[in-house]
C-alpha cells in the first residue's frame, strides 16, 4: 500500500482521537529500519525533483508551470522545522520555497484572508512548502473566534475553490497534518526547558493553547472533513515518532512527484552543431 493511501482522509466523518499518534501506517520496519527507507529515497526524489525544476526553467509546451504546494499544518511541537530537515532537506534548496505564516500584518489583514497566501505560492518547477498556512484562518479564528460563524463557514468553500484552481493551473497539492498527542507535546515542550539551546525555540503561551487542546481537535477535524477533496486531499501523518514523521512526509512527496513523472526538456538547440564548436574551438591557454 503507499503512503498516500495509508494516509488518505476519509471524507467524513473524521474522528482524530480514534487516529492513533504513534502508528506506522504502509512501514512494517522499526526506527532503524525507516531511517534505512528513509535514505534509500533520497536519490530518486531528488531526480525527480531536479526534473521539475529543469522543466520548470524551460518552460516545456507539453507541462507548462508546474509545481508542488506541500501544506503543512499541525499543532506545536508537531514537527514542522524537523520535517523540512529530515524530509524536504532530501532535495536541492535552490528548487525549493518554504513560506511560513505567522500572525498577519496590518497590511495582510485589510485584504481578503488568501491574498497573503497567493503571494507565497510556488512559481513553476518549484517544490513550495506552507509551514502553517491559509488553514490557520479556519483554525485559530474558529478556535478563537476571531471571525464569526459565517466568515468561516465562507472560507471553507473559498479553500477548496482556490485550491481547485492551482489544480487547474498546474499546481499539485500535497497537504499534510502532523498527528501528535498531548502527551507528547507535553514531553517536547518539557524538553525545550531542559535544554538552555532550546529555550528561544519555548513559548509560554503554548501552555495557555494547550487547554484548549479539544476545541482544536474539534477544529482540525472539521476542516479535514470540509477541505479534503479529489483534487487536494488531505494525509493525516502520525508524528509522536519523528523518524516515521520524516519517512511519510518524504514517501508522500515522492509519490506526489512520480504521479506528475517530470521529464528532462529537450534541448532547443543543436546539440551536435554545439559538440563540433567546442571540439573545433582552439585550446585556451
Amino acid at each position: 500500500m503507499s503512503f498516500r493511501a495509508a494516509l488518505a482522509v476519509a471524507r467524513a466523518p473524521v474522528d482524530l482521537a480514534r487516529l492513533p499518534t504513534d502508528a506506522t501506517p504502509g512501514f512494517a520496519g522499526d526506527k532503524a529500519a525507516g531511517q534505512q527507507a528513509l535514505a534509500a529515497i533520497g536519490t530518486e526524489l531528488a531526480d525527480l525533483q531536479e526534473r521539475l525544476f529543469a522543466e520548470g526553467r524551460s518552460g516545456t509546451e507539453s507541462a507548462p508551470g508546474r509545481s508542488v504546494l506541500l501544506v503543512l499544518q499541525g499543532m506545536d511541537t508537531s514537527g514542522k522545522g524537523g520535517t523540512l530537515r529530515g524530509a524536504v532537506g532530501l532535495i536541492d534548496p535552490q528548487g525549493v520555497r518554504i513560506t511560513s505564516f505567522k500572525a498577519p500584518t496590518e497590511e495582510e489583514r485589510s485584504h481578503d484572508f488568501l491574498w497573503r497566501i497567493r503571494r507565497g505560492l510556488p512559481g513553476p518547477g518549484i517544490v513550495g512548502v506552507f509551514d502553517r498556512s491559509h488553514y490557520e484562518d479556519v483554525l485559530i479564528h474558529r478556535v478563537r473566534a476571531l471571525a464569526s460563524p459565517e466568515e468561516i463557514e465562507r472560507r471553507y468553500g473559498a479553500i477548496n475553490d482556490f485550491e481547485a484552481e492551482l489544480a487547474e493551473a498546474g499546481t499539485t497539492v500535497l497537504k499534510v497534518m502532523l498527528h501528535i498527542s498531548a502527551a507528547e507535546q507535553r514531553e517536547r515542550l518539557l524538553a525545550r526547558l531542559d535544554d538552555p539551546t532550546k529555550h528561544w525555540k519555548y513559548n509560554p503561551g503554548d501552555v495557555d493553547e494547550r487547554e484548549l487542546w479539544p476545541a482544536y481537535r474539534e477544529a482540525y477535524e472539521v476542516a479535514l472533513e470540509r477541505t479534503s477533496t479529489a483534487t487536494a486531499p488531505w494525509h493525516v501523518v502520525p508524528a509522536d515518532r519523528k523518524w516515521y514523521r520524516n519517512l511519510a512526509v518524504a514517501n508522500l512527496l515522492l509519490e506526489t512527484l512520480r504521479g506528475i513523472d517530470p521529464q528532462w526538456p529537450l534541448a532547443d538547440f543543436d546539440v551536435e552543431g554545439e559538440r563540433r564548436r567546442l571540439l573545433d574551438q582552439p585550446e585556451i591557454a
